[in-house]
């Protein structure tokens, strides 16, 4: 059974850091680029990151360029994503996603004061 699972999210002041992850079990991890996809309050999926599948290339959406980073570790089948200078528009509920073929259940991230 395919399964991805997020952890990590949580309620954060603006300026601070969270570092979601994603672990992954039922699916050979590593010939897959992985992603993270958010959804705010109210509106639709935005892409928010994505590595290839061994991790020598990333990209971002504008949005986060500069605040975010994306790894993994393919011994583990575990992506994470290193969310500093948190801003209340990033409050959302975070999602990864395998190529978007398999998705997670997302975790909830909240930046208020």
């Amino acid at each position: 059974e395919v399964q991805l699972v997020e952890s990590g999210g949580g309620l954060v002041q603006p300026g601070g850091s969270l570092r979601p992850s994603c672990a992954a079990s039922g699916f050979t991890f590593s010939t897959y680029t992985m992603n993270w996809v958010r959804q705010a309050p109210g509106k639709g999926l935005e892409w928010v990151s994505g590595i290839t599948r061994g991790g020598g290339s990333t990209t971002y959406a504008d949005s986060v360029k500069g605040r975010f980073g994306i790894s993994r570790d393919n011994v583990n089948s575990t992506v994470f994503l290193q969310m500093n200078s948190l801003r209340p528009e990033d409050t959302a509920v975070y999602y990864c996603n395998a190529a978007f073929r398999f998705w997670g259940q997302g975790t909830q991230v909240t930046v208020s004061s």
